[in-house]
């Protein structure tokens, strides 16, 4: 296709979305502002869990607990300074307290929570908005479907003896899109939803394997 083209092309595939909407009415219109939103959330939720080292190896926490276990604890703390990952955090967090001059056993195990409750709160936020989009993406498109099916046979009624099957089917064709959107909407929705559950689910699991560690070779005379 030649950039000549192009533009008519756009113009015509804008023209049969706009022309889709018109036919879904007010529910069609919403479900596109949940799909818009909903995409956005998708491409922002993942930046964030990039940004939080989800799909990192963990070398680094890796080689930190090595030293630890060692006995070295500035090369470990060395090792994690500077790193923003939530692996790389919470271990950091747990070997400060562990350190820590004025903490019990308990106090650093409870300070070390306290680090990890906020970090995975980080690593959740946004979840409960796919999830609401997940599940009023297809009650909008029921809403939808409703008020058109009620509009087809209001018009079904009017017409009385003169009614047109093809018309009526017409009506029950455009009715029954919102319930497509809508659940073109959820699908993709639930599934990110999942996934990101399942990364989170997995961090949280690295964290306290990290944290676990850290105190079990903690120094003798912090146990």
């Amino acid at each position: 296709m030649t950039p000549a083209d192009a533009a008519p092309a756009a113009f015509d595939a804008l023209a049969r979305v706009q022309l889709l909407l018109g036919m879904g009415g007010a529910a069609m219109w919403a479900i596109a502002a949940l799909s818009v939103a909903t995409l956005a959330l998708i491409f922002w939720k993942t930046w964030v869990l990039l940004a939080f080292g989800a799909w990192s190896g963990g070398g680094h926490s890796a080689r930190a607990l090595a030293h630890w276990a060692a006995g070295r604890e500035a090369e470990a703390l060395a090792e994690l300074a500077g790193r923003s990952s939530l692996r790389a955090s919470l271990g950091r967090a747990a070997m400060q307290a562990a350190r820590h001059e004025g903490y019990s056993r308990v106090a650093a195990e409870a300070e070390t929570a306290r680090v990890a409750r906020g970090l995975l709160q980080s690593a959740g936020a946004g979840l409960r908005g796919l999830e609401l989009a997940a599940t009023i993406g297809p009650l909008l498109g029921l809403l939808g479907t409703i008020t058109g099916m009620i509009a087809a046979f209001q018009a079904l009624q009017m017409a009385g003896a003169r009614a047109d099957p093809a018309t009526l089917a017409g009506g029950i064709w455009e009715a029954l899109l919102t319930t497509a959107a809508g659940m073109a909407v959820a699908i993709p929705a639930q599934v990110a939803l999942t996934w990101f559950e399942s990364v989170v689910d997995r961090l949280r699991h690295d964290m306290e394997d990290a944290a676990t560690q850290v105190f079990l070779r903690a120094p003798e005379e912090r146990r």
